[in-house]
């Protein structure tokens, strides 16, 4: 049976308004479905309507007050004709376009040249080669305390962390708040940011050449971060940065290393906080890998 929203009471309406916002949903559906290509058919057959017939085209006679169009070839005599010239289409832009080798290197270069954390915020804020800046209204960069012995690197910025500017402030953000405040961290004691550092739309998952563009970035914010131990949240942060082929339910709770710049660092890979909204039964895997995650610390802090 369909509830409309005349049927529930405004707290009920308020979270599920709040819940579509969550998962990117920008429009709302009608009550009734609509046939978009009978709509674009009477469309096209009413432009055919109004457009003038391009046939042939008598020529002025003289007295013949109408000038004549410069776009046509003059007439060498009256009652001539001249054929009508073929239209030439519009060229389609592409939805996704994926950017040449220039770019890559753009991006190598960029980040490379980067020496503190500062430098790469600025670098990449000067980057035009990945499409999602284009479409996105922020730069997240990232949030928290850059030189903590814990970073925290998640997949991308999702609709209010596009609006705020920060990473992890949306529901997901709260939930990851609640994760580390349960092991004893918190935004003053770890570093967090993310793969991709503008939101796609529709809270997409980024494609592989996005990836590869900011693949530079992250990998020389670590280098500059130089935490002690590296958290991977989810399947795209992952797989990205330890090279596997893995789905993130078999590398979760797996002690891995990561190479940055010069050094190996501990990795954790563990289940997205987005993840966990979706399948709160998964939160049981996320609480033994943050138990796992605190024991290190602690061997860490003991210098063991």
């Amino acid at each position: 049976m369909a509830v409309s929203a005349s049927d529930m009471n405004p707290q009920a309406l308020a979270a599920l308004l709040s819940f579509y916002a969550d998962s990117g949903v920008d429009d709302l559906c009608e009550d009734a479905a609509i046939d978009r290509f009978e709509q674009s058919a009477a469309l096209a057959q009413s432009r055919a309507k109004a457009t003038p017939q391009r046939g042939v085209t008598a020529a002025p006679t003289e007295g013949d007050p109408r000038p004549q169009s410069p776009s046509k070839p003059a007439l060498s005599r009256p009652g001539a004709t001249v054929a009508a010239q073929p239209l030439t289409p519009a060229p389609q832009a592409s939805q996704l376009t994926i950017p040449g080798e220039a770019a890559f290197e753009d991006a190598r270069a960029l980040a490379a040249s980067a020496t503190t954390i500062a430098e790469l915020r600025a670098a990449l804020d000067g980057f035009t080669g990945c499409n999602l800046r284009h479409s996105a209204k922020t730069l997240v960069f990232a949030d928290g305390n850059p030189e903590a012995d814990i970073m925290f690197i998640g997949e991308a910025p999702g609709r209010e962390e596009d609006i705020q500017g920060a990473p992890f402030v949306g529901r997901a953000g709260q939930l990851l708040d609640r994760m580390l405040g349960a092991i004893g961290l918190s935004r003053e004691t770890a570093y967090i940011t993310n793969m991709i550092p503008w939101r796609p739309p529709g809270n997409r998952t980024p494609a592989p050449h996005e990836i590869e563009l900011c693949r530079p970035f992250i990998e020389r914010h670590v280098a500059l971060a130089a935490p002690k131990i590296v958290v991977m949240l989810g399947n795209v942060a992952s797989k990205s940065l330890l090279g596997t082929d893995k789905g993130i339910l078999s590398l979760r709770g797996t002690w891995m290393e990561y190479q940055a710049g010069e050094a190996r660092v501990p990795a954790l890979p563990t289940l997205h906080p987005a993840y966990l909204l979706r399948n709160p039964a998964q939160k049981r895997l996320v609480w033994a890998d943050l138990l796992s995650l605190r024991e290190r610390i602690e061997q860490l802090n003991s210098g063991s």
